[in-house]
């Protein structure tokens, strides 16, 4: 994996009920969902072909082959004809698909990365270009979106005051999981503040055991491990996002160069030696062997750490990068796959009768059990390990910084907040020199576009 694993929706990771997916948001308004309310969706009269497109991913799959049998069983009349294409032909598929009138129901991913009045010459992302050229429905006040977490329809699926997406559900990545014996045994209380995770790495060092373990060889999990620190700093990523646009926070001010001395230390200190050698797909097998007693990581990763070892005893905190406790509450993450309608679509009246079915809190509960989702439907359960895990901080649940980031054209290699700069895994050892570099090749990027 690498650096686009964000923006370009692909986690490669071993997803056995997980998600190896993408996506989340950033836009300017939020859509109604109550108010305007239209009528629900008619049963066709006469016979239609309805035709569903969606990303490959197999539990997904299977569920939507099962879901699309029961749905043609209660409405005879409504034929599911259902393509799927990889993750990352999704996109490029739907645009061709939709300008050749030739879908009716099509998989996308939580809008993210929009192009916000502050930004400069920057591209529009794709989700934005489609509504702007009218070729996805309003679906602003259909009950169906009633039954999702407002935040969700605003957040994922949303522009400009009106809904255009229904987002099925989340990931997040700014969590560290842990050994709760090797806590127990070490007399570790789960840490709550930057200086508690130092001290408890200090003292499992001293004990000579290894504090932290991450995918080092792939390069992206050190700096998707770091995401939960750079929240704890920066917990209103949006803002971040503007102000380094605005020029009123620099990635060398005092308030960044914090952050990058605590990035060090993690990198440096509390990962393990020889981290920098361990395959991505392999960092979760080893944490729950029970050789080092923390792992940063994305919710992506339970299932292979269960998988691995079935009986190992973990637990999820927020990742404790302040040393104020409330601003470790927190989860960040994104929005994974939605649910759109073609704006130009002849069977209008179904494929809406097909979201509010599959919306319907029963059917959603069956999708989310299948395909292990973070829920974005309030009344769903979270009925697996990560999500008991989750479920303390989830009303804290924030879109990541990735999310809403679009960088200058003209901005250097640097101009991104990565502890992944930071040796072994890079080259740098200097928290100010870092810093200055930083904001330099982020700076001639705002230059350039002046």
């Amino acid at each position: 994996m690498s650096k686009k694993m964000f923006s370009l929706l692909s986690l490669l990771v071993v997803f056995a009920t997980l998600l190896a997916a993408c996506g989340a948001p950033a836009t300017p308004a939020a859509a109604p969902v109550e108010g305007n309310a239209t009528e629900a969706p008619a049963q066709p009269a006469e016979k239609v072909t309805l035709r569903v497109l969606v990303h490959q991913n197999p539990p997904m799959v299977t569920f939507m082959e099962q879901f699309n049998a029961k749905f043609q069983e209660a409405h005879p009349n409504i034929t599911v004809d259902m393509s799927v294409v990889n993750a990352n032909d999704l996109s490029t598929v739907s645009q061709t698909r939709l300008s050749a009138n030739d879908i009716d129901v099509l998989d996308i991913f939580g809008f993210s990365n929009g192009a916000q009045p502050y930004m400069k010459q920057v591209d529009s992302p794709n989700w934005q270009q489609l509504i702007e050229a009218g070729l996805l429905m309003d679906l602003t006040g259909q009950e169906f979106l009633k039954n999702y977490d407002p935040a969700a329809i605003t957040d994922a699926g949303s522009y400009n005051g009106k809904t255009y997406a229904v987002n099925l559900g989340r990931v997040i990545y700014s969590g560290i999981y842990y050994n709760k014996q090797l806590f127990t045994d070490n007399n570790i209380k789960v840490p709550t503040t930057w200086s508690e995770l130092v001290a408890a790495c200090e003292t499992l060092k001293a004990a000579n055991v290894p504090c932290m373990t991450a995918g080092g060889k792939d390069g992206w999990p050190i700096f998707v491990g770091a995401y939960g620190l750079l929240g704890s700093i920066y917990p209103d990523q949006a803002t971040l996002v503007e102000g380094l646009w605005t020029g009123s926070i620099k990635w060398n001010d005092a308030k960044s160069l914090d952050m990058w001395t605590k990035m060090q230390v993690y990198a440096r200190d509390m990962m393990e030696e020889g981290a920098s050698g361990v395959a991505g797909d392999a960092a979760p097998g080893r944490f729950a062997s029970g050789a080092v007693a923390m792992f940063p990581g994305g919710s992506w990763y339970a299932p292979a750490i269960e998988a691995a070892q079935p009986a190992f005893d973990w637990g999820y905190i927020p990742f404790p990068g302040s040393d104020n406790a409330a601003d470790n509450q927190y989860w960040f993450g994104k929005y994974d796959q939605g649910w759109a309608i073609a704006a130009n679509t002849p069977n209008a009246e179904a494929a809406k009768l097909y979201l509010a079915e599959f919306s319907d809190p029963a059917s959603y509960q069956t999708f989310v059990d299948a395909v292990g989702f973070i829920p974005t439907q309030p009344t769903a359960k979270l009925n697996t390990k990560i999500g008991a895990e989750i479920a303390p901080f989830l009303a804290n649940f924030h879109v990541g910084y990735e999310q809403y980031w679009i960088g200058p054209k003209g901005a250097g290699q640097f101009a991104n907040p990565w502890a992944s700069y930071f040796k072994p895994f890079g080259t740098d050892d200097d928290p100010q020199v870092l810093a200055d570099k930083v904001q330099s090749d982020l700076q001639a990027g705002l230059d350039a576009v002046k």
